[in-house]
Order: C-alpha cells, then sequence, then structure tokens
C-alpha cells in the first residue's frame, strides 16, 4: 500500500484563517463546542475564539443552542453545485438585480434550491447606513427563507411530502408533523397565487424579505431572487408599487434566462 505524504503547513499561513477552519472541522467531527474548549484547542484568548465563532455563525457553519454551545450550521456537510449554469444565472441576473436596488434602495440577493435548503450565490448590499448585510455563501432553510418559499411553491404536494416527510428529511432535522406540513403546504399555494412570498423576521431577528422565483421557458425554476429590508422599513417594502417593481424584475429576469438549462456549462 502506497503510503500518504502528510501535508505540510504552508510557508505563508494566515493564521486566523488557519484557526477558523481547524473550528470547522471540529464542529463536523464532534457536534458540539463550547466557547472555553475552543479557545483551548487553539491556545488562544476566548475573546478571539468568540470573533472567530461569530464569524462560523455568519457564515452558517455554526448556530447556537440555548445553553450558548456551537453547533454544526446549515453549511457544514452541504455538497457542491454545478459550477456552470449558476454562473451563467448570476451573469443574468445581476443587471436587473442591480436595478431593483437603484429603485427600491435594499439589498437584494440571488439563490437556488439544493433539496430543503436555499444556497445566496450573490448580495448586492445597499448603501444605506441601516441595511441587510451580506449573505453571499449562506445557507438557509428553505422554507424559511423568501426565496426559498417562492422556489418550492412550484413543486406539488407529492415532491414536498418526499423533502419534509420522509426519513430523510428527519435525518436532516426537517422532517414535519402533518400539521406543520399542512401549514406549510397552504402557505405555499398563497404564494403561488400572489406570485411572491415573505420572510418576516422567520431567519433573522429584525429582518423583512419577499422573494420571487425565477424559471426557465420550460417552467423549471432555476433559482430566487429577494429583496430584504430591515423590518423598520417592511411597510414600504411591502407596499403595491414596490412588489410591483420585484415583479417585473422577475419578468425581466426570466426573458434573459428562458433558454437557461440546468444542464447547461459555462
Amino acid at each position: 500500500m502506497q503510503n500518504v505524504p502528510q501535508k505540510r503547513k504552508p510557508t505563508y499561513s494566515l493564521e486566523s484563517v488557519d484557526n477558523a477552519l481547524h473550528l470547522i472541522q471540529v464542529l463536523r467531527d464532534e457536534g458540539r463546542l463550547r466557547l472555553k474548549d475552543a479557545a483551548q484547542q487553539l491556545g488562544i484568548a476566548p475573546s478571539t475564539a468568540h470573533r472567530l465563532m461569530s464569524m462560523l455563525v455568519y457564515r452558517g457553519f455554526a448556530v447556537q443552542d440555548e445553553s450558548r454551545t456551537y453547533l454544526p450550521g446549515p453549511s457544514i456537510g452541504v455538497p457542491p453545485v454545478s459550477v456552470g449554469w449558476t454562473k451563467q444565472l448570476r451573469r443574468l441576473a445581476q443587471p436587473h438585480l442591480e436595478l431593483l436596488l437603484s429603485r427600491l434602495g435594499e439589498t437584494v440577493n440571488l439563490m437556488i434550491r439544493v433539496g430543503t435548503s436555499v444556497r445566496f450565490l450573490q448580495t448586492i448590499e445597499s448603501s444605506q447606513f441601516l441595511r441587510v448585510g451580506d449573505r453571499q455563501g449562506s445557507v438557509l432553510p428553505a422554507r424559511h427563507a423568501s426565496g426559498g418559499k417562492a422556489m418550492l411553491a412550484e413543486l406539488d404536494t407529492a415532491h414536498l411530502a418526499r423533502l419534509y416527510q420522509t426519513q430523510s428529511s428527519a435525518f436532516s432535522s426537517e422532517r414535519m408533523s402533518t400539521q406543520e406540513f399542512d401549514e406549510l403546504v397552504e402557505e405555499l399555494r398563497r404564494v403561488r397565487d400572489h406570485g411572491y412570498a415573505v420572510n418576516t423576521e422567520e431567519t433573522e431577528a429584525g429582518l423583512v424579505a419577499v422573494g420571487a422565483v425565477l424559471t426557465n421557458r420550460t417552467g423549471v425554476a432555476v433559482g430566487a431572487f429577494s429583496v430584504a429590508a430591515p423590518a423598520t422599513r417592511s411597510g414600504e417594502l411591502l407596499k403595491e408599487d414596490s412588489i410591483g417593481l420585484i415583479l417585473a424584475t422577475r419578468a425581466g429576469i426570466e426573458r434573459d434566462i428562458a433558454g437557461l438549462s440546468l444542464d447547461d456549462a459555462s
């Protein structure tokens, strides 16, 4: 059997990056981590460990339970996606999203759905002092994110049941009771009727977002986009004129992505 050579640490390594990656590995392998244990493992001050863990929480690699213990976040163990068509989706959607940002003044996001999660491909951040920050690279439960709801609304009930009422959904902690599932199905019916979905502080306190699905010419959902704002400005975001701009943006993007297939390459 051939021996695998031991990897050498890079000569010009970045200690903070190495520490963050080390913590991700510990969360992946041990399943939970207290702040003092993180500091002890890395030989750093608790305050430094707290800053590192805060960044992992922000990027979805860690979450905290009620006892303030860190657990693996949704970004750990998420498989990669096809690169080709997601690049095209970003390129084609970007000018429309930039125009929407200029008109509404709020942060816009582009995302795709992978199973019961959404992945943020791109964020174009508002320049307002009080704004929703960058979510690019984040992974969130689809049933809570506005863009995720908009994409789930394109699925029939049988497909939704496979996502949320099977053994695999129990393994991913997404399994729903019959009542919860029925409530989700009813909410998604309203999303289809309205043409957009709303997330009112479901993914983050103080945040409201409106999301719309993006489909190609065959009616296949290839992604979604959302406009996110602080809850204090939710009234403006949910006005009829704002919703009209969001739906017009959807139509514009869909014209440009009409020929986009999930099998396309860059």
